[in-house]
């Protein structure tokens, strides 16, 4: 358990998703966290598992899904060198100069890292977020998932730290 922290839940699953409201639509969903910062609680994040649409099979169009899950709030999909993104996923088909729906790349970066790390982030304030975005497809699609950790009681000094860094780096 990281220094500063005392565990106040045994390990739980969030269950998360988002759905775009049409074709190629950027959408971001809150999931409230419920945390009390009345007693400095946090979440600590030990993995997250997402399940990305498929993006379309179009003759000759390249095609893709693009989610991520972060801690604030975004204006697009994030990437892994956004310091509030925890998770990202791709689903893409290259199909252009094909005559058929092309071949697909699915992309998952180490959503579970292996078990030497103990945490993969730690959520301070109330919401986090996942977002999700096609590109060239004909019809919405989404991403599900699910987000392990456990809620954690901070001293105050390390819960001002991590509010501040999150709020300060959205």
């Amino acid at each position: 358990m990281p220094t500063g922290l005392k565990a106040t839940s045994a390990s739980i699953a969030i269950g998360f998703r988002a759905n775009e409201p049409g074709p190629n639509t950027f959408t971001q969903a809150p999931v409230d966290l419920n945390l009390d910062p009345l007693n400095r609680e946090v979440f600590v994040v030990q993995a997250i598992d997402m399940t990305l649409g498929a993006p379309d099979a179009l003759a000759g169009v390249d095609t893709a899904m693009l989610a991520s899950l972060t801690t604030t709030s975004q204006t697009g999909v994030s990437t892994l060198a956004d310091s509030n993104c925890l998770a990202v996923a791709a689903n893409q088909i290259r199909a252009v100069g094909l005559v058929d729906g092309g071949v697909g790349f699915s992309q998952t970066p180490t959503e579970s890292p292996g078990t030497i790390l103990e945490y993969i982030g730690i959520i301070a304030t109330n919401d986090f977020f996942v977002q999700v975005e096609g590109t060239n497809n004909a019809v919405q699609h989404g991403v599900t998932g699910k987000m392990y950790g456990y809620r954690a009681r901070a001293t105050a000094d390390i819960y001002a730290a991590l509010v501040q860094s999150e709020v300060l780096s959205a």
